[in-house]
C-alpha cells in the first residue's frame, strides 16, 4: 500500500498555512525548499502504515501526525546542514537552505517548520483532543530533551560520548515517534509500539552508514563520508561492510518479531522489509560486482 499521496497532499494543504499572505517571500519560499521533494517519507509512511493496522478511525489526525512528524524531521536536517554543525552544501540533490536563501532564513526555516509540525497537530484536535494531546507529547518528547533529536545533535559536542544514547537520540526518537504516534491515531496505546520504531530506528542508523561509506555524492543527493570527517561513531568502521550488513538484518528481524499483534500485522512486516530494501545498498552492491573492469 502506497501513502504517498496521502502524505504529500497533507504536507502541502500544512505547508499553504505556513506561506499565507502576508508572509516574508524568501522564508515563504525557504519552507517549501526545506519539504520538498519530500524524499522516502519514511517516518510518515511507517506512521501510516502503524495507524492503518491499528483501525485508523480518525484519517485526518492520522494526516495531522505523519505531516507534523515530516515536518519535525525536515526542520532537523534545515538545522543539521548549517554551518555550525554540519556546514553542508547539498540535500536532497539541491542547495542546502542555507546556501540557497542564507544562514538567518535557513535558522528562521527549522524554527517555523518546527511551530507549523505542533500548529498542524493543534488544528486537528477539535475531534479528539485526547489523542491531539498525545501526540504533541510523543513530538516533543522525540524532538528535545533529553532523549530527542535535539539531545542526538547535543552529543556531537560532548568530549565523551554515550553511544547508545547518541544513536536513540540522534536516529531513533523520531522513528519512535513514527510507530507510536501511528499507534495513537488509530486509536491505540502508543507504548506497546514504540520498540518496533526504536529497532527500525537502529537499522536506519546501520543503513544510513552503509550509504555513507558507499555511495557518491551524485547517487546518495548529499555529501559523502560525513562519519569519517567529523569522527562519528559509525558501523561499517566497526564492523565492515559485511558485518554492517549482517547485523542489519538481524534487526530488522527483530523489528518484524516486535510488532504487537494487531490485525495489520502482515502488512507491517512487509512495509518493513519493503524500507529496508529502499535504504540498503546491497543491490547496489551485487551490481558493482559484476561490472566488467574498466566499464
Amino acid at each position: 500500500m502506497s501513502f504517498a499521496p496521502r502524505i504529500d497532499t497533507a504536507i502541502m494543504t500544512a505547508l499553504r498555512h505556513g506561506q499565507a499572505a502576508p508572509a516574508p517571500a524568501k522564508l515563504a519560499a525557504a519552507l517549501e525548499h526545506a519539504v520538498t521533494p519530500g524524499g522516502a517519507r519514511i517516518r510518515p509512511t511507517i506512521l501510516m502504515s502503524v495507524a492503518t493496522a491499528c483501525g485508523d478511525p480518525d484519517p485526518a489526525l492520522s494526516d495531522a501526525a505523519a505531516v507534523a512528524l515530516e515536518l519535525m524531521h525536515c526542520a532537523s536536517l534545515v538545522h543539521d546542514d548549517l554551518p555550525c554543525f554540519d556546514d553542508a552544501d547539498v540535500r536532497r540533490g539541491k542547495p542546502t537552505v542555507h546556501r540557497a536563501y542564507s544562514e538567518p532564513i535557513a535558522v528562521l526555516t527549522g524554527d517555523s517548520l518546527i511551530m507549523l509540525a505542533f500548529e498542524t497537530l493543534a488544528r486537528a484536535a477539535g475531534k479528539d483532543p485526547v489523542r491531539a494531546a498525545q501526540l504533541i507529547a510523543v513530538l516533543a518528547r522525540r524532538s528535545g530533551m533529553p532523549g530527542g533529536i535535539c539531545a542526538g545533535q547535543g552529543w556531537e559536542s560532548e568530549d565523551e560520548v554515550d553511544l547508545s544514547a547518541y544513536h536513540a537520540a540522534k536516529t531513533g526518537a523520531l522513528f519512535m515517534a513514527a510507530t507510536e504516534m501511528g499507534a495513537i491515531a488509530g486509536g491505540q496505546d502508543g507504548a506497546p509500539w514504540i520498540e518496533l520504531g526504536a529497532r527500525i530506528g537502529e537499522a536506519f542508523q546501520v543503513a544510513d552508514d552503509l550509504r555513507d561509506a558507499l555511495y557518491d555524492e551524485d547517487t546518495l543527493g548529499k555529501p559523502v563520508g560525513q562519519d569519517d570527517l567529523h569522527g562519528r561513531p559509525n558501523a561499517v568502521a566497526e564492523l565492515g561492510v559485511d558485518g554492517a550488513i549482517r547485523r542489519m538484518r538481524d534487526i530488522l528481524g527483530g523489528a518484524i518479531a516486535s510488532i504487537p499483534k494487531c490485525d495489520g500485522e502482515e502488512m507491517l512486516a512487509r512495509m518493513v522489509n519493503a524500507q529496508a530494501e529502499a535504504l540498503t545498498p546491497i543491490k547496489w552492491r551485487a551490481a558493482q560486482a559484476t561490472r566488467i573492469p574498466g566499464e
